[in-house]
């Protein structure tokens, strides 16, 4: 009789232990609030795609995890990152007189500058939003702010506002220190500082 209550015991465990791996799945630290920690507000705008259906969304956020989540960032040289910096320089500037060039520009800039850090390639427009969800989850939707207001119509403050937006991932993409350039880091702390003061002339950002 003993024998029979350990093996149902036993059972009850492995049935729980099931459940507990099928609930948790892949996300970062696991289940729903796995993913919601891991997506932020891309979690509430995935189920928002799905109509509410959290499953669904879940699915889909799982999935992009699968595909990107092993994806490693390339590092940039010092030159390069001096050429981006000066070039999103250029753009802020230009947004005075043609905040729709400015914003276009903006947008295949970051496209660009996604790809080099390793991203899919700028051709690959959703591919490379979702993986730019997975690595920079709170800052991705200013990306998608400025390709929607690049393709599409905007007010003037809308196009400043996605182009503020914009600019968080842009320093996040540009800024971040290069794993095997450890002995630029005084020149990287003065690009950082450089970056974060970058503003459009005459936007009020």
């Amino acid at each position: 009789m003993s024998t029979v209550l350990i093996i149902v015991a036993l059972v009850a465990v492995l049935v729980i232990v099931a459940a507990a791996v099928l609930y948790l799945g892949p996300g970062k630290g696991g289940g729903r609030r796995g993913l919601k920690r891991r997506f932020g507000p891309e979690y509430d705008r995935a189920v928002a795609g799905h109509d509410g259906d959290t499953k669904a969304a879940e699915r889909e956020l799982n999935e992009r995890v699968k595909r990107h989540g092993s994806l490693k960032e390339h590092p940039l040289s010092n030159e390069t990152r001096e050429l981006y910096v000066a070039q999103w320089t250029v753009l802020q500037e230009r947004f005075v007189d043609s905040p729709d060039g400015a914003v276009a520009a903006a947008d295949q800039l970051l496209a660009r500058l996604a790809g080099e850090r390793g991203f899919p390639e700028a051709a690959r427009y959703e591919e490379q939003l979702a993986a730019l969800s997975v690595h920079h989850a709170e800052l991705v939707g200013g990306y998608r702010r400025v390709h929607r207001a690049a393709h599409g119509q905007a007010s003037t403050e809308e196009l400043r506002e996605a182009m503020v937006d914009g600019r968080a991932l842009f320093e996040a993409l540009v800024t971040a220190r290069p794993e095997d350039t450890r002995g630029h880091s005084a020149g990287e702390a003065g690009l950082g500082r450089r970056v974060h003061l970058l503003k459009p002339k005459g936007s009020g950002a």
